[in-house]
Parts: structure tokens; sequence; C-alpha cells
């Protein structure tokens, strides 16, 4: 009886452990998670840079594991790798301080294009998060083949966040 008592109050230690999604300057936020896309699925991660109070920086990569056996995906096809501009939006919604929402742009090897991320952290040091990704201008403005448009569409992403 007594072990479990302890251990129901360090799980809600746990909970309750003050915890921000965004602090803003020299902030430092990696996140690692899924991909999914028409045609293939892969490997998301991100990395941000606080440079002001509601402005990150970063970059992302994906690069897709599984792709339809259909589609001749060489390296190149499967791996994209984007600089990106975020505005954290969490303080000024106001939700929660665990909570932030971040829309941005993105300039890649293979577009132009924008997200909308949302992450929640549930401690100091580690959340999860979730991410929409839409190209606003392919650089091949011919028909993509089958491989070109593997990372010319719409992705969706979650996987988990950390401080570092």
């Amino acid at each position: 009886m007594k072990k479990n008592i302890v251990l129901v109050v360090a799980l809600l230690s746990v909970v309750f452990v003050n915890a921000q999604a965004f602090i803003g300057n020299t902030d430092n936020k990696f996140q690692v998670g899924a991909n999914f896309q028409d045609n293939g699925t892969g490997i998301n991660v991100t990395y941000d840079y606080g440079i002001g109070e509601n402005i990150s920086i970063g970059l992302a990569s994906t690069y897709l594991l599984s792709v339809e056996e259909a589609i001749d995906a060489d390296f190149g096809d499967r791996i994209d790798v984007r600089a990106r501009f975020s505005a954290n939006l969490g303080n000024v919604i106001n939700v929660d301080e665990n909570f932030d929402v971040y829309p941005g742009l993105s300039l890649g090897l293979k577009n132009f294009g924008g997200h909308l991320g949302l992450r929640y952290f549930f401690s100091s040091g580690f959340g999860i998060y979730s991410e929409l990704n839409a190209p606003f201008a392919k650089y091949n403005s011919d028909t993509l083949t089958p491989a070109e448009k593997l990372h010319n569409q719409f992705t969706v992403s979650f996987g988990a966040s950390f401080n570092i």
C-alpha cells in the first residue's frame, strides 16, 4: 500500500511540473516523429531555435522509409531538407502555458511551403507534437513524376518534442 501511495504522488508531481511550450529567445526545441503522405511514410526531424519572444528559425528533414513499390524512388526522392521560420503563438492565444501553436513558412530542396504545428509539454523537457505541411510553390512546374510528388504534397507528422 505504501508503494502505491508513493507511486501516485510521484506520477502527480510529474504532471504538475512547470513546463512551458515556448519561452522565447534562445529556446531550443527538437522533435522526432512519423511522417505520413500519399505513397510513403517516414521519419520527420525538426530543430527550432528561438530568436525572439514569439519567433523561431530552424531546420526540418523528412526521410521516407516506406515508399510504394511501383514508385522508383532513389535517395534524392526520399529525402527533403527545409529551413523554416515559425511564429510561436502559444502565449498569444493563452490556452495553456504548456501548449504552443506555431504556423510558419519553409524553404526546402523540393518546394516553398508552409506548416501549422501544435505541441504540448507534459514536463519541462518532454512533450508531443503534430504538424501539417503543404507546398505553396513547387520548383518543378512541369508534370511531376510519382517520385517527384513524394515531398510535393500535403503531409502530416506527429511524435515527441524535447526541450534541449
